[in-house]
């Protein structure tokens, strides 16, 4: 058999998608490749899968203000994979952020239409969340009711958390033989100063007062779903965490809380994102008999290091004795850095062309030139 080498990137953020990064490597290098676009729960994820053999679904749900947007998840038997981002993140935000009001609403509806077509196995996708809710829009999408005092269903957003005073679920989606997982490398509680509210609300908008307001409003939810059947049942047969363990667990405060609400109303298990993506993309089985391995991203920098996917890439291929390299749009991690992460060598656009913008406007051509370089290199 030929020996291969395996392209398996992740996007290009603003770029291109893993898929066309994926492409243009392959076409720079000519030898014979399989293209493996790979993410790690953000944006982009159902791209990625649907580029790998998943089916997509298209449709009409509620986006972070309320207002209807165009969404997608990936299925493949009965699987579905659904990314938080396209129905509730930020680039759902055509006016800006909406820290107090913006819901994960339509991501519920995603999953319960997985759910009701037959899925068995969600994989939720934590990443880009526009909103900070705790996820309560995707629980009121699923069908819980949360309740104010004079029981009154609340509006959206983590701002209404505030009046949170019951939880009804005895409406919610039967998900009785269905496994959710959710993909994100987030280990953040939902509450304190490392929490969903104190680290991640300021980047979607939040003042010193919002971030105050949602902290209290999420600590809220936490109370309310201890104390009431709404949480206490969707639990009850788990001897070892305790309803209000929950908001503590790591990954909690994923996504504005969603992977708090995904603890706790879903039963969900959380995952390593890239690693358990790679596994359902069957990386093992077309990393076999590779001479090289290329990922990459748009920035190789500090983030990447903290379970992004070429790291994740990295790791998986060690563990099959393969070499890695990398392509970038620019990268800031030293030769020390790569190597440590299990990463040869890294090539970057700015390598080539050092106007940042003209890299991005032509990312394309300029990764065959890249993949030719990398093919005189190591092939």
């Amino acid at each position: 058999m030929v020996e291969h080498v395996l392209v398996a990137p992740d996007k290009f953020k603003g770029s291109l998608t893993a898929a066309e990064v994926a492409a243009r490597v392959s076409a720079g290098l000519g030898v014979p490749t399989v293209e493996l676009p790979v993410a790690d729960g953000g944006d982009g994820t159902v791209d990625a899968v649907v580029a790998c053999g998943f089916d997509r679904v298209t449709l009409e749900v509620a986006g972070p203000t309320g207002e209807p947007v165009q969404a997608s998840y990936g299925r493949r038997d009965d699987t579905a994979v659904v990314e938080l981002s396209e129905a509730s993140g930020l680039r759902r935000l055509p006016g800006g952020h909406e820290p107090l009001t913006a819901t994960s609403y339509g991501t519920g509806e995603l999953v319960r239409h997985a759910v009701t077509h037959g899925a068995k196995r969600i994989v939720l996708g934590l990443g880009g969340s526009a909103s900070t809710d705790g996820g309560a829009g995707m629980a009121q999408a699923l069908g819980a009711r949360l309740l104010d005092a004079s029981g009154q269903e609340l509006g959206h957003g983590g701002g209404e958390l505030s009046r949170l005073e019951r939880i009804d679920i005895s409406a919610f989606i039967d998900l009785s033989g269905v496994d959710v997982v959710v993909a994100s490398d987030v280990d953040n509680p939902l509450l304190g100063p490392h929490g969903a509210a104190a680290v991640y609300g300021p980047q979607k908008g939040a003042t010193a007062d919002d971030v105050k307001l949602l902290e209290s409003a999420l600590s809220r939810l936490a109370a309310v779903a201890t104390r009431t059947h709404g949480l206490v049942g969707a639990v009850e047969h788990d001897d070892v965490v305790r309803p209000m363990g929950v908001a503590g667990a790591p990954g909690a405060g994923a996504a504005g809380g969603v992977g708090f609400a995904a603890l706790a109303f879903l039963r969900a298990e959380i995952r390593p994102g890239i690693e358990y993506l790679l596994d359902l993309l069957g990386f093992g089985e077309h990393v076999k008999g590779a001479r090289l391995v290329i990922t990459g991203e748009g920035s190789l920098d500090e983030q990447s290091l903290r379970g992004k996917a070429p790291v994740g890439v990295a790791q998986a291929a060690a563990a099959h004795g393969v070499p890695v390299v990398a392509v970038c749009g620019r990268r800031t991690l030293s030769d020390d850095d790569l190597r440590a992460a299990g990463i040869e060598a890294a090539y970057a656009l700015t390598d080539l062309e050092p106007d940042p913008e003209r890299c991005m406007a032509e990312a394309g051509p300029l990764l065959e030139r890249l993949a030719a370089r990398i093919a005189a290199d190591r092939l």
